[in-house]
């Protein structure tokens, strides 16, 4: 008698799982956020340039833990526009990046600069910047490294 009883009980449970199941599944696929993809680029509009960078890759060698390390990304407007830097932004926190608030001119050149704060940071640390423009390209990617001594360096 008790087989019947627990095999009712297992069918029961059973059930009200696949029903919960499907109501999930089917709350998710009415969520908007499950749905709507999100653009994190902007496409360029205006008048498009050039831009050149004379360096998008900076190796910083070794500091100690807790110093600052100031970086500079030089790049020249190649197009025939005005250059205008929209945004920069880091991949942490740990860097704050700045940027030309003028626009460039036509064949003049300008600079990304940031900085980076070593404390808590030892090791090998490689940093990006990421920043839109209004040239073709809509993001560009900047990286650094430097390595952070915990002691003395030598």
């Amino acid at each position: 008698m008790k087989t019947p009883a627990i095999l009712f009980s297992i069918f029961i449970l059973a059930a009200a799982a696949i029903i919960g199941f499907n109501k999930k599944d089917s709350f998710l696929a009415s969520s908007p956020k499950a749905i709507t993809p999100v653009s994190t680029t902007e496409e360029p509009t205006g008048p498009l340039t050039e831009i050149e960078f004379l360096d998008s890759v900076l190796h910083m060698g070794k500091v100690k833990e807790g110093e600052s390390v100031n970086v500079e990304f030089r790049f020249k407007n190649t197009g025939e526009e005005m250059l205008v830097i929209k945004n920069v932004s880091a991949s942490c926190g740990c860097t704050i990046p700045e940027k030309p608030e003028k626009p460039i001119a036509p064949g003049e050149m300008g600079s990304i600069k940031a900085t980076f704060d070593s404390r808590g940071r030892a090791g090998i640390n490689q940093k990006a910047i990421m920043l839109q423009a209004n040239t073709r390209q809509a993001v560009y990617t900047l990286i650094f490294d430097v390595e952070v001594h915990a002691d003395e360096l030598n």
